[in-house]
């Protein structure tokens, strides 16, 4: 069954019958796509542009060099005159406290998330955001 097919099943498309004089509203059949969809084998791709941030790839070395670490929440809490970031100071492992912001505050109120296991790539370059220094990525 073509992609098509399955999806004009799942959102059908609605057209006018006129019947008599008056008109009512019917379901189309999946033959008829009323130029709503264009079947992938009438599109052409051959002038598709690929945004700049995909066009590069990172080869496996570069990856490798990334330190994914388990890092356990000890404290989190939310940044002042800022909806999006969480403060995170996590254990992972090193003896010393690291701090970390992240902007999931609309998935996660701060304290749900005290005392969870995450995963952290912990060799990053500190970034300062508001005000903060972050050292590292939650992922």
């Amino acid at each position: 069954m073509k992609l098509f097919e399955i999806l004009s099943r799942i959102f059908p498309t609605l057209k006018s019958e006129k019947t008599g004089g008056e008109s009512t509203v019917s379901k189309s059949s999946t033959n008829d796509n009323n130029g709503f969809f264009t079947p992938n084998n009438k599109i052409d791709f051959s002038k598709v542009v690929i945004e700049p941030l995909f066009e590069e790839c990172v080869d496996f070395e570069t990856f490798s060099k990334s330190d994914f670490r388990a890092v356990k929440v000890k404290e989190c809490t939310a940044v002042e005159k800022s909806k999006k970031l969480l403060k995170f100071t996590l254990n992972d492992g090193s003896g010393k406290d690291r701090v970390i912001l992240s902007g999931i505050h609309a998935y996660y109120e701060p304290e749900q998330l005290i005392g969870k296991t995450l995963i952290a790539i912990v060799n990053l370059p500190p970034r300062n955001m508001m005000g903060i220094d972050s050292c590292g990525m939650l992922l």
